[in-house]
C-alpha cells in the first residue's frame, strides 16, 4: 500500500521501519524533519504533502492537540482516509469519525518502543469493518495480534485508555510492594521472579525490572504522557457515568511526580515517588 505516516518519534519511527520492511510505500512527516529521515521512507514537508496520493494516513502523535493540528491545520491531511494510532480522548475520536464519515479508523497500539522495534505491538482497532479488513496487512506489519473493539472508532480509544490505566495501576502496586519488601529484607528482584512466574506477563516482567533497577531514563513512555492518559480515562469514565476511584489516585500520584520534575522520566518512575 501507499501510506503516509505522521509522527516519527520513538514509536512512530519503529512503525515506519516495519511498514517499509513489509513492502509498503511510506512517506513520513515529523515536525522535526531529522526524526523522519533515515527510516527508509520518503520525507514530506507537511502532513498535507505526505497525504497526497496515499491510500491512508497513519497518525502516531503525543496528544489531542497534535492530532488536531495534523488533521485540521492549514497544512493538515484534511479529508484523507485516516488511521489513528495515537492515544487520544474518546471525544476527539468521535470528532474525527464525524469529520470523515466511514473514513476514520482507530488502531490504537499497546507496547513500548522495544516492542515497536520488533513489530510486536498489540493493535486494537475499531471502525467500519471493511476498513479493518482492508488494512489488516498494515496492522500485521507493526503488530503481533489485532483485536477489534467495535464499529465505532472511539471504542478503541476507550480500550487504550483503560489499558493504560491498568498498566499504571500495576506500576503503583509494584512500588508499594517493593517498598514493603525492602523493609522486610526481601529482594525486589526475587519478588519480581515470583510475580513473573505467577502472571507470566511480559508487561509485569518488563515494568517490574525497570522499577527494580530504577532505569527511568531514557523514557520509553514519558510520565507526562501517562498523566495525560489517566486524565483522559477519567474523562471517558465521566462520559460513561462510570466510577473509577483508583484512576483518580493514579492521576494525583502522577501529577505530584510531574510537579517534582519527573515529567520527562519514564512513567514507571511514579512507583518510587515519595518512597526511599
Amino acid at each position: 500500500m501507499t501510506l503516509a505516516f505522521i509522527g516519527t518519534g520513538r514509536m512512530g519511527a519503529a512503525m515506519v521501519r516495519n511498514l517499509v520492511a513489509a513492502g509498503h510505500r511510506v512517506t513520513a512527516y515529523n515536525r522535526t524533519r531529522a526524526k523522519a529521515e533515515g527510516l527508509g521512507a520518503a520525507v514530506a514537508d507537511s502532513p498535507a504533502a505526505a497525504a497526497r496520493g496515499a491510500d491512508a494516513v497513519i497518525t502516531m502523535l503525543p496528544d489531542d492537540h497534535a492530532v488536531e493540528e495534523a488533521v485540521f491545520g492549514p497544512d493538515g491531511i484534511g479529508d484523507a482516509l485516516h488511521i489513528g494510532c495515537s492515544t487520544i480522548s474518546t471525544a476527539l475520536a468521535r470528532l474525527l469519525a464525524a469529520h470523515t464519515p466511514g473514513r476514520y479508523l482507530s488502531a490504537n497500539v499497546f507496547g513500548r518502543p522495544e516492542a515497536a522495534d520488533a513489530g510486536k505491538l498489540v493493535v486494537v482497532a475499531a471502525g467500519p469493518p471493511e476498513l479493518i479488513q482492508r488494512f489488516q496487512p498494515v496492522f500485521d506489519a507493526i503488530g503481533r495480534q489485532t483485536f477489534t473493539a467495535g464499529d465505532q472508532p472511539w471504542q478503541a480509544a476507550a480500550v487504550k485508555l483503560c489499558g493504560n490505566f491498568m498498566i499504571g495501576s500495576m506500576i503503583e502496586s509494584f512500588g508499594e510492594a517493593y517498598a514493603t519488601l525492602q523493609k522486610a529484607g526481601v529482594s525486589p528482584r526475587l519478588f519480581l521472579d515470583v510475580m513473573s512466574a505467577l502472571f507470566g506477563s511480559p508487561v509485569y516482567s518488563g515494568y517490574g525490572r525497570i522499577i527494580a533497577d530504577r532505569q527511568f531514563e531514557p523514557a520509553g513512555f514519558a510520565l507526562k504522557l501517562g498523566l495525560k492518559d489517566i486524565r483522559l480515562v477519567l474523562e471517558t469514565a465521566l462520559e460513561c457515568m462510570s466510577a473509577m476511584p483508583f484512576a483518580s489516585v493514579m492521576r494525583d500520584r502522577l501529577l505530584d511526580a510531574a510537579a517534582h520534575g519527573q515529567s520527562e522520566k519514564d512513567w514507571s518512575s511514579v512507583a518510587l515517588w515519595g518512597r526511599p
